[in-house]
């Protein structure tokens, strides 16, 4: 259950910062209000998760998903460029959480 927990956390994560762009520095309510819920409820689910798992897989777990799900986002929805490099360092990362998972 700790790992679903840690799943939607690192959603939750992915929806604030995409709310936190679509705020445009705070200067629009409703996405800064989304913003603000859905990070409240990333930490919270997020120490949950830690109550179960180590911190260090937990964190890096946590922040990698809400990296690489940024990152799709970016290219998706904003249309932000998929160089290779880029790509490249999205797979580094999405390795460094698989890599995680399984030595935990």
């Amino acid at each position: 259950m700790a790992w679903v927990t840690l799943l939607l956390a690192g959603i939750f994560e992915i929806v604030w910062a995409y709310a936190m762009k679509a705020s445009e520095g705070f200067t629009r309510p409703w996405p800064t209000a989304v913003m603000a819920v859905t990070m409240l409820l990333s930490f919270v689910l997020l120490a949950h998760a830690m109550r179960v798992l180590p911190l260090g897989t937990a964190y890096a777990i946590w922040t990698g998903i809400g990296a690489l799900g940024s990152f799709m986002v970016g290219l998706l929805v904003l249309g932000e460029p998929a160089t290779a490099l880029r790509m490249v360092a999205a797979g580094l990362i999405l390795s460094g959480i698989v890599l995680l998972k399984v030595a935990s």
